[in-house]
């Protein structure tokens, strides 16, 4: 048995993509940056940004579509997936990170209170666990790297 688990605490990107899977299946797609500083070896600061793929399905994403917006602070939780797809007759590779639990950070944008409201998945994703291939082709054009 092993361990897959991912955490967390950056700002979104840009405004969540959502779609439907069957219809009825809401799923929500965006980029969340994490930052790091430090000092190189010549005592100056340098600031590192990763930026990762956060998928999120059902109830979460209907959160998601409702209260995330692009510069939102979140803690996420959930599982590294990696996917490939081709295009052109090249095969394209992607980490995303599928999330199980979310916590929006932050000043609520309206009320200027500090807001830290928590959400989790109603259950484990039954049998979409990953969307169709001709839903979600991401040709890695709008990836920040």
């Amino acid at each position: 048995m092993g361990i897959n688990k991912a955490i967390l605490v950056g700002n979104v990107g840009k405004d969540p993509e959502i779609q439907y899977v069957k219809e009825d299946v809401p799923v929500a797609r965006f980029t969340l940056a994490t930052s790091e500083t430090f000092k190189n070896k010549n005592g100056e600061k340098v600031t590192n940004t990763e930026w990762h793929n956060i998928l999120v399905w059902r109830g979460l994403a209907k959160v998601v579509e409702q209260y995330v917006k692009k510069g939102s602070q979140l803690y996420v939780e959930g599982k590294i997936t990696n996917r490939s797809y081709e295009k052109d007759g090249v095969t394209k590779y992607f980490s995303e990170i599928v999330v199980n639990n979310l916590q929006m950070l932050g000043k609520a944008q309206e009320s200027g209170s500090t807001s830290n409201t928590s959400y989790q998945a109603e259950s484990k994703p039954s049998t979409i666990n990953e969307p169709p291939e001709e839903q979600f082709t991401d040709d890695g054009d709008d990836l920040p790297f």
